[in-house]
């Protein structure tokens, strides 16, 4: 007689297509074996039960013990069986990123696709350490470090998706290491020759205001293409106190309409040249609505941009590879050259610290650092210096011992 399972034990049984021929083992029997765990009762009062099969005892063996793995990791709803890290993909593209605008989902699709494509076919359960691995190494091999992180963290987001929705137990991607990429195109600042090349350039056509206002204030190009008339205050120098001209930073084209961050949202004083050719502008356009637009009136978009910059630059003399946002950097970079603060160049970029304006933004390497050796030589001023001791001669004790010459 078999063996009666203790309460509380998993079941496990095997299910006849026929004939038993075999009552203990069941080897030459027709059929599968089958496994199953009780979940309790739902409020109806009926057993709730997740059920698992295999061909041998052992592989239901197996299985249940994954099975109480997930219960115990909260897991009670199984994924489907064809559930793969492609669906996963699909389902995070399309309901996990809210409030998103298209552009950024389909910068998601974008660097999903190799990562998708070396590991999509795999169940999202099965997923391990060394799949995420492997498919970060193959992607390193010909994309920049920069595209393997945002890949990274792309994939790590969209298992957490299913981490939450009791798809998965555990999210191997969080566990991986990102791989070095290729170098990539680091971002340029321009040298005063070449910013002063490129505004005379620029000056009298449709980019003039944009390049100028973005080389003179900073701003983003994002918060440039959104920026209205409005916000532009041309100020009042007879007034008092006099109010500068200034430009309100407060939107950008991003989804709602908000700035990168909390600090983003600045009031700047425009700095003469940029009021002078957004006056000139505001006299030509009539000053409504957007400061930048199209010619029929329409918002201005990156590829826009792009383009009149590229040729501006063309114009220049400095090569088209440049784009808008290293006016951005340019800014930062000038200012440094001239020996603004980092942490006053970090307020007026809207940074959220001075460490990325140093480290991302600040391309020049001078100024020399000369504030240590100027306060020293102030503190020191009038002491006397400490003279360099005369090496002595090493004698051997014969020399020392023996009379000088006559």
């Amino acid at each position: 007689m078999a063996e009666r399972r203790s309460k509380g034990d998993d079941a496990i049984y095997f299910e006849h297509d026929g004939p038993c021929r075999e009552v203990t083992r069941h080897r030459r029997c027709g059929g599968r074996w089958r496994g199953e765990v009780t979940l309790g009762y739902s409020p109806e009062g009926r057993r709730k039960r997740r059920r698992v099969s295999g061909t041998s005892k052992a592989a239901v063996q197996d299985k249940l013990k994954e099975l109480r793995k997930d219960i115990d990791a909260g897991i009670t709803k199984p994924a489907p069986a064809n559930y793969t890290v492609r669906k996963a993909a699909d389902d995070w593209l399309a309901d996990g990123l809210p409030g998103r605008s298209p552009e950024t989902v389909s910068k998601n699709e974008h660097v999903l696709k190799p990562v998708i494509a070396v590991i999509g076919g795999i169940r999202l359960r099965e997923l391990t350490v060394q799949d995420v691995d492997n498919a970060l190494r193959e992607i390193s091999r010909t994309r920049a470090s920069s595209t393997v992180g945002v890949a990274h963290n792309a994939l790590t987001r969209l298992i957490r998706h299913a981490e939450v929705r009791d798809l998965v137990a555990r999210n191997v991607s969080a566990l991986a290491g990102t791989p070095q990429g290729q170098a990539g195109r680091p971002s340029r600042s321009l040298s005063l020759a070449q910013a002063v090349a490129l505004l005379a350039a620029a000056a009298g056509t449709r980019i003039g205001a944009y390049i100028v206002l973005c080389l003179t204030t900073g701003i983003r190009t994002e918060e440039a293409r959104a920026l209205q008339w409005d916000h532009v205050d041309f100020g009042a120098p007879y007034a008092k106190p006099p109010r500068p001209a200034s430009v309100a930073v407060w939107r950008s084209v991003r989804r709602h309409g908000d700035t990168k961050t909390e600090r983003s949202r600045r009031t700047l004083k425009l700095p003469q040249m940029a009021a002078d050719v957004l006056a000139e502008l505001q006299a030509l356009t009539g000053g409504l609505g957007l400061v930048f637009c199209t010619s029929s009136g329409g918002p201005l978009d990156a590829a826009n941009v792009r383009r009149e910059f590229r040729a501006a630059c063309k114009a220049a003399g400095i090569g088209e590879n440049w784009t808008p946002r290293e006016l951005r950097h340019s800014f930062v970079s000038l200012l440094s050259d001239s020996g603004v603060p980092v942490e006053e160049i970090a307020r007026l970029a809207g940074h959220s610290s001075s460490r990325t304006t140093e480290v991302i933004y600040r391309h020049q390497l001078r100024p020399v650092m000369t504030a240590g050796a100027e306060a020293m030589d102030k503190v020191l001023a009038g002491k006397p210096a400490a003279q360099p001791r005369r090496a002595r001669r090493r004698e051997s004790p014969q020399a020392a011992s023996s009379p000088p010459a006559s």
